[in-house]
């Protein structure tokens, strides 16, 4: 049957503030949009409820927190009815799509008053719980898969280290060049204004995203957007192959194309000459992506120029062994696929 969010539970609000938890040291846990944060010696709610995020970034995401604990005030309580259990609740409240409820430009915002009216299909006790267990068993699977492949990236990096050495100090003393040494390298073209101009899209040309680079692992393997005759007129399209990198919002993001497409000038192509491989780059930038961010000036968004990059010293091996380290990375990779597939 279907029933609305707010007949099967109740809002409560909280005024804990970071500063009320920070350097306590109680038995009772509070927590917060990114979970735990502390521990005081009081609580607000004596049973399992969820708590959804209300204000800013992470803003609709759901967890489920335990009894005897507390979360700060961004974070909103749902207090579950006597007819749903709170683990269900909690998937349905995770699997709804609240951002047509967000409501505010700087900080978001999202009220209870209004996603309370948003319906779900209900079910009986035992059928709740019958659903929990499968859900619950699902996720079991999931986590152990995300934590295969992250196992999976950990090797690829250990093996790089272990046949270049620590990329960052060149440990191994490898000769440098710049990426304009060994390649074709430039930024992506949109020359036309606005950007996002009806008449450019629609066509069969592909287009890619700063967020289908940073989205993508080592491949770009699909893209959501493309370009009419128009579009790739005021583009540029990129072969197969070429290494794409992130200059603005996702910052030295790099993926690989598994098709020719077009980029704007948010993304940067590099396609290698005889003196490397694309794989050898896009694995070299791993070690530096968190560095190349954290070092970007910040306006509306984070963002590098093309400069920065050109003037990067990469280590530059043997081909032999970094043709090597490629055929390493594409068997690890059919590992990858085999775990997303299971």
């Amino acid at each position: 049957m279907r029933v609305k969010l707010g007949d099967v539970c109740e809002r409560g609000t909280s005024n804990l503030k970071l500063s009320d938890v920070s350097e306590k040291n109680g038995e009772f846990s509070v927590f917060g949009a990114s979970g735990y944060i502390g521990s005081v010696d009081f609580y607000q709610q004596g049973y399992p409820y969820v708590a959804v995020v209300k204000d800013g970034a992470g803003i609709g995401r759901a967890m489920l927190c335990p009894g005897k604990t507390s979360v700060i005030g961004t974070m909103q309580y749902l207090l579950p009815k006597d007819n749903i259990l709170p683990k269900y609740l909690f998937y349905v409240v995770k699997y709804m799509n609240l951002e047509k409820y967000f409501t505010g430009a700087t900080i978001p915002h999202i009220y209870f008053k209004d996603y309370k009216n948003e319906e779900f299909n209900f079910d009986f006790w035992e059928r709740q719980v019958e659903i929990v267990s499968v859900l619950s068993k699902c996720e079991k699977v999931i986590d152990l898969c995300k934590q295969e492949l992250q196992l999976l990236d950990k090797l690829i990096k250990a093996r790089f280290v272990e046949l270049f050495g620590d990329p960052v100090s060149n440990s191994y003393g490898l000769p440098e060049a710049t990426l304009p040494d060994l390649g074709e390298f430039g930024r992506g073209v949109s020359k036309h204004r606005p950007r996002n101009d009806i008449k450019l899209l629609g066509g069969k040309y592909p287009l890619i995203q700063t967020g289908d680079v940073a989205n993508a692992g080592l491949y770009i393997t699909s893209y959501s957007s493309t370009y009419s005759e128009l579009g790739l007129k005021q583009s540029k399209m990129w072969d197969k192959g070429t290494l794409c990198i992130t200059i603005a919002a996702n910052i030295a993001k790099t993926a690989i194309l598994e098709f020719d497409a077009c980029f704007p000038d948010s993304v940067v192509g590099f396609i290698a000459n005889e003196r490397t491989n694309n794989i050898f780059v896009h694995y070299w930038f791993s070690f530096f992506q968190a560095i190349l961010e954290s070092q970007a000036p910040e306006s509306a968004q984070k963002n590098i120029n093309l400069k920065i990059l050109s003037e990067l010293k990469v280590i530059v091996p043997e081909k032999r062994k970094q043709d090597q380290f490629a055929s390493f990375v594409k068997l690890t990779d059919k590992s990858k696929v085999a775990v997303r597939k299971y």
